[in-house]
């Protein structure tokens, strides 16, 4: 028997509740994970509030660092003692689980468990949307909205060094200073200040656009695109992008648009591993660094959504076990 969150009704934080469960032992090409630190992600919320559609009741969660205790029949390179990482299997909200062992990447020496729970989702998010979706190079400009974000800010550090002029938002003074340590060269206040007017200034337009927010900044994005440029959507912090008619893109510079996902781009393991290994590179040289400024209890998991919901957190946030 082991902890978990569980979710019976869909809802606000407060559906949350703190559970025993049964683990068990792990079956064929399966492993029983002891979790030492687990990612907290916008895309947690979208499952508990019913957004995004799961079976009830479940476990949310889908980023996870820990330790293997046993293995089941078949895995052969993996055994228990081993450092492990994942992402993109529901459930992680658990002192303990059963893993597909094919789902798990081993966390290279030199990188910690929080460190790896804390970069593993919106690192690999990063290198989706700057390497495959835009490959992102010198002569770019691009905009990302809510720079200060987890995934913003590693976005940031990775955009600058591979030598584009990144341009970000954020809704406070202090989150704009801690994006301008992050990589970002020029930053909007999009609570004070119009950020369609303000890229306009700084850079004209721009090559690419990089959203999570989604409706509120939807419009706006769509303004500042160079013809032929490309709108990215890829999260919805602020509701859905509105139903729009798809005339606009052209009417605005026959403009591209795409819904990508960091499990979209990371179908089979042998890109998996791929997109791991830069990602892990990068932090294991010190080129990109993890701010995990703020942790909860895993039982607290109620305390963090709403931080999180509430735009009051900046950087990663971890639940430890």
């Amino acid at each position: 028997m082991t902890q978990a969150i569980r979710v019976h009704r869909h809802g606000g934080p407060e559906v949350l509740t703190w559970e025993t469960v049964e683990v068990g032992a792990p079956g064929p090409g399966e492993v029983r994970l002891r979790h030492t630190a687990i990612g907290v992600n916008f895309i947690d919320t979208y499952f508990r509030s019913g957004l995004y559609k799961a079976d009830l009741p479940f476990t949310p969660g889908n980023e996870g660092a820990g330790i293997i205790e046993a293995v089941g029949e078949g895995v052969m390179d993996m055994r228990p003692g081993d450092r492990v990482v994942y992402v993109g299997s529901p459930g992680s909200y658990a002192r303990a689980r059963i893993m597909s062992a094919d789902k798990l990447v081993p966390i290279p020496d030199g990188i910690t468990d929080e460190v790896a729970a804390a970069a593993f989702l919106k690192g690999l998010t990063a290198q989706y949307l700057l390497r495959r979706t835009f490959r992102v190079g010198p002569d770019h400009t691009v905009l990302y909205h809510a720079a200060a974000g987890g995934v913003g800010l590693l976005f940031g550090q990775w955009a600058k060094h591979l030598g584009a002029t990144v341009i970000g938002t954020a809704g406070s003074s202090e989150k704009i200073e801690l994006a301008r340590q992050n990589g970002y060269e020029h930053l909007i206040n999009y609570r004070s200040e119009d950020f369609v007017a303000r890229v306009h200034e700084i850079s004209g337009k721009v090559d690419v656009v990089y959203d999570s927010v989604g409706k509120d900044t939807f419009e706006g994005s769509l303004d500042v695109l160079k013809p032929l440029g490309l709108f990215v959507s890829f999260g919805q912090s602020s509701g859905p992008v509105p139903p729009f008619d798809i005339g606009v893109l052209n009417t605005k510079g026959s403009l591209f648009m795409t819904r990508p996902s960091v499990f979209g781009y990371n179908r089979d393991r042998a890109t998996l591993l791929e997109s791991a290994g830069e990602l892990f590179d990068l932090i294991g040289k010190g080129i990109i660094t993890v701010s995990i400024p703020q942790t909860f209890a895993l039982k607290d998991a109620r305390a963090a959504h709403q931080a999180l919901e509430s735009r009051a957190t900046t950087g990663s946030t971890l639940l430890i076990p």
